[in-house]
């Protein structure tokens, strides 16, 4: 068994034949899938005691989840929903991989598939995000494919779908609002970071911001925002919200920020500052599902939140001002993601 101490790992060389710390690093590899190139994460361990030949392995696991990477960043890349979000879906509803493809109509091992190796095609992918936005969508799929099921099992199911049902109206209609704003950024580009927009995410984000930043107000948020997508951008080749930025006088500032401090899941309090001035608060969400955000998501999110929390919003808004991605643009203008990962390194 592997002894993990940050980045270093006591475990059996295959390269050396000895057991020895070995250090585990990542880097922005390149693969093609389906005839399209996609660049991924690519995580790898270095020999230090090799004196010829190859420094670095992979072990199976590891291959395994490179290609993963690789897979979902080819989902991106075409707009698809990645494996976290396929697993998201049914853990919302509480299914297992059989009961969705089940759910669905399909083969039992379809999901499975689609969560490990296979990657699915357009008329799949539309299925798949007819349930994950709409409940009323799922109990129709539930009402044609209920003879799959046990009654017992139809019964839980139909039951948890209902209670989501109970936020989905204002949830749709608030979701609606901030999605009209976005329809001219639907593919995946470099405005906006090669992630079409996902609220989910978004939702997610704020709130996790929120849990771990004492006072935060609006223009901190939409700040730490871009930093977060920008930050995934450098690291990973891709942002996390699918937000889109435009420059403005204190930052970078999403398109319909307003809707998208409007949604339903958001908690925005309106507060009254020492100066009289109104003041918009965000604290976090009751109940928020995080399992929307992958651990690569969540690293991004906990290294931006460690570098920024104690800065008041003047203070981040002079830091951004100096950034390659906010000078090479004019007011007004959408800051590309292509800009956005020369930020400066947080731990340099």
């Amino acid at each position: 068994m592997a002894h993990e101490a940050n980045n270093r790992i006591m475990m059996y060389c295959p390269l050396c034949g000895q057991t020895h710390e070995v250090e585990r690093k990542s880097r922005i590899a390149s693969m093609t899938i389906k005839d399209e190139h996609v660049d991924y994460e690519e995580c790898f361990f270095v020999c230090n005691n090799s004196v010829v030949g190859e420094s670095e392995f992979e072990t199976g696991k590891m291959v395994d989840s490179n290609l993963l990477n690789a897979r979902n960043a080819y989902r991106r890349k075409k707009g698809l929903l990645t494996t976290d979000e396929i697993i998201g879906i049914r853990e919302n509803y509480g299914l297992s991989q059989v009961d969705l493809a089940k759910l669905l109509g399909w083969g039992e091992a379809t999901i499975s598939r689609y969560e490990s190796k296979a990657i699915q095609d357009e008329a799949y992918d539309t299925m798949l995000r007819l349930v994950k936005d709409n409940p009323l969508q799922a109990i129709e799929f539930l009402d044609k494919n209920s003879a799959k099921f046990t009654v017992t099992k139809e019964q839980e199911i139909r039951k948890r779908m209902i209670a989501r049902l109970d936020a989905y109206g204002k949830e749709f209609l608030s979701r609606q609002a901030l999605e009209g704003e976005y329809v001219s950024y639907n593919e995946p580009s470099d405005e906006n970071g090669f992630t079409p927009l996902n609220i989910d995410k978004i939702e997610a984000a704020v709130s996790y911001a929120a849990e771990r930043v004492s006072k935060l107000y609006k223009v901190k948020l939409m700040k730490l925002l871009w930093y977060m997508d920008a930050l995934s951008c450098k690291r990973h080749g891709h942002a996390i919200t699918g937000l889109v930025y435009r420059h403005n006088t204190m930052g970078a500032l999403p398109v319909g920020h307003k809707s998208l401090l409007n949604l339903e899941r958001i908690n925005v309090v309106e507060e009254e500052s020492m100066n009289y001035e109104y003041m918009l608060h965000v604290y976090p969400s009751k109940n928020m599902d995080y399992l929307v955000l992958s651990k690569e998501d969540k690293a991004v999110l906990d290294e931006v939140i460690e570098r920024f929390k104690t800065c008041e919003a003047k203070e981040m808004i002079e830091y951004m001002h100096e950034e390659k991605a906010y000078a090479e643009t004019e007011a007004g203008e959408i800051i590309p993601f292509s800009l956005a990962k020369e930020i400066r390194d947080f731990r340099e």
